[in-house]
């Protein structure tokens, strides 16, 4: 089969290379996928760029999320049948041809969903639901920060929040992205390029008004996150781009740590509020059943209209490096989806 390796880490026209490799064979609870389309996450672009602490050595195969056919299953798999259409949420190994995927990571797709709405729900809209609902446990009326809305993750954050109630903030770095959000139904969008957002949302709202702040940015976001984080609040982080275009030195370590500065839960306790992280590589390492879970919950929500994903990019596997570009640079709104 053929499959995109990361052969190298840095720019991404130079850094892929379409290799034949080994199908990979399933384990005994495993199914084999032939893989029509996958997703783009912003954590390929951190891999990509060698400051990803949970991908796998060079040569890689990266990738989250896949949408294709069950093509084998493993000897004790009992839910799953070959010939069935299927998304699956994958731990690395969807840039190829054909992946093996834990049987409980893997969910039936109707057929009213295409491809890339399909993959749109994967990791993203699953991390959405997983953050907002399992761990923020969101309510009507509460005031809810999502940061980077436009992204893939920051449209079902807002699409779930707004089915609850509740009054929507967003952030977004161009004005593009602000009228977007608008017309998604925010009720306050913020150009983080050229506001403080923490003194949009005081003006707004009240000095510490928001109840629950979803954050992939970090880095100097978190101590501005703290300073309007209302008592009960929850801060949900899901990710530290701002680390992307570092290159990982210790230098940049360091930095980063005195950018979140140091945490005591007595801080937390005073407050009587807190942070969450989410990490849905772990979640899915250590409860798997709870991905099968999420992405049920994401196909039901397309189906009651609550998901509506958007797709900034759908074409074929020559134009990956394209994508990472476009997704790297932030300049997208939605999905990218890339096509064997």
């Amino acid at each position: 089969m053929k499959a995109a390796f990361l052969v190298k880490t840095g720019p991404a026209n130079s850094a892929f290379e379409i290799l034949e490799t080994a199908m990979p064979e399933p384990k005994e609870n495993e199914v084999q996928i032939k893989v029509e389309t996958f997703g783009l996450n912003y954590a390929d672009v951190m891999a990509r760029n060698g400051i990803y602490a949970a991908a796998p050595p060079l040569p890689s195969i990266l990738g989250y999320e896949a949408v294709g056919t069950i093509t084998k299953t493993g000897n004790k798999v009992n839910q799953l049948k070959v010939g069935q259409r299927v998304i699956a949420f994958t731990r690395f190994g969807a840039y190829a041809e054909y992946c093996a995927v834990n049987e409980l990571a893997v969910h039936e797709l109707p057929e009213n969903i295409s491809n890339e709405m399909a993959t749109a729900l994967a990791t993203q809209y699953c991390t959405a639901i997983y953050a907002a609902d399992w761990m923020a446990n969101i309510r009507k009326g509460e005031r809810v920060l999502v940061h980077a809305g436009a992204g893939g993750v920051g449209h079902g954050l807002i699409q779930y929040a707004k089915s609850k109630g509740c009054i929507l903030i967003a952030t977004a770095g161009s004005q593009e992205k602000v009228d977007y959000l608008k017309k998604m139904g925010v009720d306050l969008a913020i150009n983080y390029q050229q506001d403080d957002f923490t003194e949009v949302i005081t003006n707004t709202y009240g000095s510490k008004s928001v109840h629950v702040i979803f954050d992939p940015i970090g880095g100097k976001n978190y101590k501005m996150n703290r300073s309007i984080e209302a008592v009960g609040g929850r801060m949900i982080m899901f990710g530290i781009s701002s680390f992307s275009k570092k290159k990982g030195t210790w230098l940049d370590k360091i930095q980063l740590f005195l950018q979140f500065g140091f945490l005591s839960p007595l801080e937390f306790l005073i407050n009587s509020n807190g942070v969450i992280g989410v990490n849905m590589l772990h979640v899915g390492d250590e409860n798997p059943p709870i991905i099968q879970e999420l992405l049920k919950q994401a196909i039901s929500g397309y189906n009651e209209g609550i998901y509506q994903p958007k797709i900034a990019f759908n074409e074929t596997i020559d134009k990956l490096a394209e994508a990472h570009e476009m997704l790297e640079n932030r300049a997208t709104i939605g999905k990218l989806c890339v096509n064997w």
